[in-house]
Parts: C-alpha cells; sequence; structure tokens
C-alpha cells in the first residue's frame, strides 16, 4: 500500500489528454485488446468498476515495461471494496430518486398536470444531477486508490479523494466533458471510431489519476534526506 499525504493536486488537463494520446498511439494493439476484455469483464455483475481499476493497473506496469498480459484485466483481488463502495453509491442513488416516485404517481394521477408540481419536478431534477455530478467527481481518484495505492477501506479511499479534488472540481468537470466528447464523437462514428475514442478516454483519466497519486504519495527516501540535512 502506498503512503499517501493527502493534498489537493495540481489538475493538468492539458497533459492526461495528450499523455494519454500518445500512450494509446504508441501501444494501441496491446491497449485495445486490454480495454476490450475490460468491456467483456464489465459484463459480470458488481464487476465493473473493478474492471477499470485493473485497466488502469495495466496500463501502469505496461508504461513502466513491466511482464503484462491482457488477462490481467480479469483479477478479483480488489472485488470487495469496490462492491462495497458500488453498495453504498447505489444505496445512495435510490435514496435520492425517492422523490421521484412520489412525484410521479402524483403527476400521472391528475389530468391536467399541475404546474407547480411540473416546476418542482423540473427543480428536483436539476437538484438531482447535480449531487450526482458532485459526489461522482469526489469520487474521482477513488478507484486508483483502491487499484493503483492498495488502499482498501472504502471509507478512506473517499476521505483522500475529497481531498485530492477539493479546488479542482471544476477543472476535473472540464476534463470528463472533453474525453467524453471525444468518446461520444467514437459512438457517432460506429464501431471504427469506439475502437479510436474509448481506450483514449481511460488512457486520458488513468494519466490524471496516476499523475495525482503521484502528487500525494508520501516520499519516505526523500523525508529522511531532508531530516538528515537539518
Amino acid at each position: 500500500m502506498m503512503k499517501i499525504n493527502p493534498k489537493p493536486v495540481n489538475f493538468k488537463m492539458g497533459d492526461y489528454i495528450s499523455n494519454g494520446y500518445e500512450f494509446l498511439k504508441g501501444n494501441f494493439g496491446d491497449i485495445l485488446v486490454a480495454f476490450l476484455l475490460c468491456i467483456i469483464m464489465s459484463v459480470i455483475p458488481f464487476c465493473g468498476l473493478l474492471a477499470i481499476g485493473n485497466f488502469y493497473r495495466y496500463c501502469r506496469d505496461l508504461r513502466a515495461g513491466k511482464q503484462v498480459s491482457a488477462g490481467d484485466i480479469f483479477n478479483f483481488d480488489n472485488f470487495l471494496p469496490y462492491f462495497i463502495m458500488q453498495l453504498i453509491f447505489l444505496a445512495g442513488f435510490v435514496i435520492l430518486y425517492i422523490p421521484m416516485f412520489i412525484f410521479i404517481p402524483i403527476m400521472a394521477g391528475n389530468g391536467e398536470p399541475s404546474p407547480v408540481m411540473g416546476i418542482l419536478y423540473v427543480l428536483y431534477m436539476i437538484f438531482l444531477y447535480i449531487v450526482v455530478i458532485i459526489v461522482a467527481l469526489k469520487a474521482f481518484y477513488m478507484v486508483a486508490l483502491i487499484s493503483l495505492g492498495g488502499i482498501t477501506d472504502v471509507k478512506t479511499a473517499w476521505n483522500i479523494s475529497v481531498i485530492m479534488g477539493k479546488g479542482n472540481l471544476l477543472s476535473m468537470f472540464l476534463f470528463a466533458l472533453v474525453i467524453g466528447i471525444l468518446g461520444y464523437l467514437g459512438v457517432l462514428a460506429c464501431v471504427i471510431g469506439l475502437i479510436f475514442t474509448m481506450p483514449f478516454v481511460y488512457t486520458a483519466q488513468y494519466f490524471a489519476l496516476e499523475d495525482g497519486l503521484k502528487q500525494v504519495t508520501y516520499d519516505e527516501i526523500q523525508e529522511i534526506g531532508i531530516k538528515d540535512d537539518f
């Protein structure tokens, strides 16, 4: 497990996009196979985040020049923390959606929908989307902390991720928006576009996560050197 010194990170959106593209271009075949296996594994219930985390670990090892295998995507060592994490988020979303089960019967039961209820429903949906986006941004580093940082306690991973993203939510949102648009362009281009754009989305995310972890990793050797200077 990495020794983490939680602090807000310097989020370098442009670097992550360019590095992700260059990394994909230089290792396209390996990354494509690993990404396709990641999609296959994501079909297994509660294994979507685990597959993504394993993909990030695969990218790290590939970039470090280590011996890697696309089969590394099917690694279940971190299944439990991801399972707990998904259950917590699922329970939270269910709670957030409870008002919807109140709004819909009321609006459907009247011959003439109340304008007030319509406005309240729109405001509720806006609030819901804002909450979901904020939670997703605050949890941005959790997958990396579990798969790359070795932190298996979900609460600890959440707290560190929140600190790392402090002051960067807008930059993180713009980053997710940009790579999301690029991924969507791949969808419009059908299969050929998906082959190029979707792996890029995840390699760009990998560089964002890896750089974030590097900025908060406790360097014991450096710390010893500093103490010796004094």
